[in-house]
């Protein structure tokens, strides 16, 4: 997996493009913030579960069926966000070693391969929501409504497919001009240079702060 170049887009400045991206940059943070309070609050839920069990004998009813039903947060909402980031995990075995126009061509038909899987999975998981709405499916112990958290399937995957579009654009964009300036994309570091910053990081923390903060 490669290092992350960057946190984020640019605070301002890419034309159009950028404008894009820091608005879809804003909804993939507000998603990855809604999974992380989902977390804590299942984290807080579970303490009292086990305390109201162990020493009360009086566990949560549907406890159970609130951790499936908030499955869906953890596992999809945040896609998106870390698909800006680059923190998922990245085979450039190959890749890795192109150039220029070569590596953006390659970049453009990963992203339009990834493009038609998550058209693909938006479509069935939105029929597969409604379908569970319809129907009135439950959970089986506290009979929770499943629809919700099932409908969160489609809605992260749309939000991460307007991410690959955003990619897509950026990549064309470097496709025609490799000395552009890269916008809403991921540009990974190479190891030597993911090595080199991991460096002066760890050297900063040890010394009690950032180099450029003990001048």
């Amino acid at each position: 997996m490669a290092g992350v170049a960057s946190t984020g887009p640019a605070p301002e400045g890419g034309g159009a493009l950028g404008s894009l991206d820091r608005l879809v940059w804003r909804v993939e943070q507000a998603f990855a913030l809604t999974a992380a309070y989902c977390i804590l609050a299942l984290m807080l839920i579970a303490v009292v579960q086990i305390v109201g069990r162990t020493l009360f004998n009086r566990p949560i009813f549907g406890y159970i069926d609130m951790v499936e039903i908030a499955m869906t947060t953890f596992a999809f909402l945040a896609i998106s966000y870390a698909e800006r980031l680059g923190s998922h995990i990245r085979m450039e075995i190959v890749v890795g070693r192109f150039k220029g126009r070569a590596l953006w061509l390659a970049e453009i038909v990963g992203v339009l391969a990834a493009m038609f899987v998550i058209s693909v999975l938006t479509y069935y998981g939105w029929e597969h929501a409604m379908r569970a709405y319809t129907n009135g499916d439950s959970t089986i112990d506290a009979e929770y409504s499943w629809w919700p958290s099932k409908m969160l399937v489609p809605i992260s995957f749309a939000l991460l497919w307007l991410r690959l579009l955003v990619s897509l654009i950026g990549y064309l964009r470097l496709f025609k001009t490799p000395t552009a300036e890269p916008v809403g994309i991921f540009v990974p570091e190479s190891p030597e240079a993911a090595a080199e910053r991991e460096a002066r990081e760890a050297l900063g923390e040890g010394a009690g702060g950032r180099p450029e903060e003990r001048r």
